[in-house]
């Protein structure tokens, strides 16, 4: 096999879980093949080097091998090694979400107490006078 689809390929390289979602992120320009947008007939080769983005992720790809099955996981990475940079970045942005911080610790969840409420309706008498003197 010399050449194939570059939206099998992403599927038997278990870079997404169906052809489908492959095709749909080539379409949307999610992937570049040798630096130049493509399309989900594109043809691929050994030697080539793929660029697809996954969520902020950016990761580069020299293709090592061809299948038009999809494997277990070990057969699927020894289709592609991926470049020292791309690995660089892609630990770097892991770091960075592990190191940020939670945006749920500084929301407030559900009902508010009782106290909650005291407060609130406290506010709510200094401001407002429902009462006639």
């Amino acid at each position: 096999m010399d050449k194939l689809r570059i939206d099998k390929w992403l599927w038997a390289a278990r870079f997404y879980k169906t052809r489908t979602l492959a095709c749909d992120e080539i379409n949307k320009g999610r992937v570049q093949v040798n630096e130049q947008d493509v399309k989900p007939a594109r043809e691929l080769k050994v030697g080539d080097v793929v660029q697809l983005r996954q969520g902020p992720i950016v990761r580069t790809v020299t293709v090592l091998g061809l299948s038009d099955q999809r494997g277990p996981a070990p057969v699927a990475q020894a289709l592609y090694a991926e470049t020292e940079d791309s690995i660089a970045n892609r630990l770097q942005a892991a770091e960075l979400r592990r190191m940020g911080t939670e945006p749920a610790l500084t929301l407030e969840h559900g009902r508010p107490t009782k106290r909650d409420r005291r407060e609130l309706q406290h506010q709510w008498d200094e401001r407002w006078s429902a009462s006639v003197k």
